[in-house]
């Protein structure tokens, strides 16, 4: 790789996705790839294994036609074949930097990338629960040695990180970011208007709690909300439960909250376009995840200025302030997430304060631009250091020999 690679004016980006349904993952990378194209610092492209998804027709209208390499196995000719189709496509498009965002796009991405010789190679970690098998973990170690910087998104992945064995100097945190339009409404919006948005009932009037999660997987736990939410109808009987998210599991959550005697009062409203409108509505806001990373729910939440009861996992403690935006509960534990919903229903001005501050805090250190600013920081020093290792006399080429 000649240095005239490394100092080109604007660097060439890629941002390496698995499949454009909404998760949390996803949805950063097509935002980060957003900011990144209106910033005009570096020349961005998105490639992919799969073209399906509800984000596909943003990020065609962001990038155009998006390349994409299909698989089906980790351990058959397909992927072999897949692999040098990327490695060719990274060298003919003169890629500077990958950047991945997941398990198998690690893993793909920086093994093509290291055949193509990329010179800025970044890795993502976005969870922190038991979601690897062993062997999942060992081939998710290799790709993290082939990498030059693994990509935490909070301290608490960090953590995890160091403790499965990665070198700590190759671990940098930068935080999801979030754009404070995505959650607003204009101001004097009728209540009325924003129930028919939504399409729940208008009558008896009710005061909604919400949970944004997707229904794909067991680890957002929507039955622990669904239980507390059992136990605050019982004191709170005017509240009302909306659980916003698509996936397989919503036919065994709506029989868990009919089996719950909450028949009318549990609104199941599928993947929702519309969140400002939703938050607006919403009295407080919920997470029940039993694992997580960073979670974009908790900072849409905030931004929204809706306190948030949410379960102490994942980097959840570095944006939530305990009481003051605010509260932490076990995972698992309906008992204290009823009462601190409790709390927050029974007062109205206290439940405001705390939203008010939340959106004080995703404002000051969790914004777009902070998320753009300290990502594009990350890419200067990742190819500043790749330039020294390029020089002529560099004792190290080629893949990084970093002990992880």
């Amino acid at each position: 790789m000649s240095a005239d690679a490394f100092t080109r004016m604007k660097p060439n980006v890629l941002l390496l996705i698995g499949c454009f349904h909404i998760g949390g993952a996803e949805t950063q990378l097509v935002q980060l790839g957003k900011l990144l194209l209106e910033d005009d610092r570096y020349n961005v492209r998105m490639a992919c294994f799969e073209t399906v998804g509800a984000l596909y027709p943003e990020a065609t209208r962001l990038f155009g036609a998006i390349p994409e390499f299909p698989l089906d196995s980790f351990y058959n000719r397909n992927m072999l074949a897949q692999t040098r189709r990327f490695s060719a496509y990274l060298r003919e498009q003169q890629i500077d930097v990958i950047h991945t965002e997941g398990f198998y796009t690690n893993i793909f991405g920086m093994t093509g990338a290291t055949l193509a010789r990329t010179p800025a190679r970044i890795a993502f970690r976005g969870e922190t629960g038991e979601l690897r098998t062993d062997a999942q973990k060992r081939v998710e170690r290799f790709s993290y040695r082939l990498a030059h910087v693994v990509h935490a998104n909070s301290e608490a992945v960090r953590r995890l990180l160091i403790e499965e064995g990665v070198n700590a100097k190759k671990i940098e945190v930068v935080y999801n970011g979030l754009d404070m339009a995505r959650v607003s409404v204009p101001q004097g919006t009728r209540r009325e208007d924003l129930i028919a948005a939504l399409n729940l009932p208008s009558a008896p009037r009710r005061r909604f709690v919400t949970i944004v999660a997707n229904m794909r997987h067991a680890v957002k736990d929507q039955a622990t909300f669904l239980r507390a939410a059992r136990r605050v109808r019982e004191t709170v009987p005017d509240a009302a439960f909306i659980l916003a998210g698509e996936g397989e599991l919503m036919d065994s959550l709506r029989a868990l909250a009919a089996e719950l005697g909450l028949d009318g009062e549990a609104h199941f409203i599928g993947r929702c376009e519309r969140v400002a409108e939703l938050l607006a509505l919403s009295e407080a806001c919920v997470l029940s995840s039993k694992a997580e990373g960073f979670s974009n729910s908790i900072l849409e939440y905030m931004a929204a200025s809706r306190p948030v009861v949410a379960t102490d996992v994942g980097g959840a403690h570095e944006v939530i302030v305990e009481g003051e935006t605010g509260y932490l509960v076990p995972a698992g534990d309906d008992e204290t997430m009823a009462a601190r919903l409790i709390a927050l229903l029974s007062d109205e001005e206290r439940a405001r304060q705390m939203g008010a501050r939340g959106r004080e805090i995703v404002e000051q250190k969790f914004s777009a631009a902070a998320q753009l600013a300290n990502t594009e920081s990350l890419y200067e020093r990742v190819l500043a250091r790749r330039t020294r290792a390029a020089a002529p006399n560099a004792a190290v080429s080629g893949a990084p020999r970093e002990d992880v």
